[in-house]
């Protein structure tokens, strides 16, 4: 079996691979995932000139409040998240985006993140 130090390492070493053909730029920004135990969040950035023009994350103050602690690590909190993060790419200017899924899975929590920003109107 993986140790913890192992897949850590496996997802760092996805994430560097997929990182050299995805990037974003400001007509198409990457919406980039972060996904930990407890929460998930998301940005999109333009990397021509590395700046984050909207973010969204479960460790806000305002969407803790709405979620609560026990469901910011679901995949409704994840979908909450990916609602939340299409609306601020619009208040942005953005509608088509480059999705980065940061070697994670394309299965649960980053599945749900991504099905919610596509209902919310991003496209990718």
């Amino acid at each position: 079996m993986f140790t913890k130090h192992d897949r850590r390492a496996a997802r760092a070493r996805r994430h560097r691979r997929v990182r050299k053909h995805v990037n974003g730029t400001a007509a198409r920004p990457r919406l980039a995932v972060f996904r930990s135990l407890r929460h998930i969040g998301a940005q999109l950035v333009d990397d021509a000139t590395g700046r984050t023009l909207a973010a969204a994350s479960t460790t806000e103050p305002a969407l803790r409040a709405v979620l609560g602690d026990a469901n910011a690590c679901t995949t409704a909190g994840a979908a909450a998240i990916g609602k939340t993060i299409s609306e601020r790419a619009k208040a942005a200017g953005v509608d088509t985006v480059v999705f980065d899924r940061a070697g994670y899975l394309f299965h649960g929590r980053v599945k749900a993140l991504a099905e919610a920003a596509r209902e919310g109107g991003l496209k990718f």
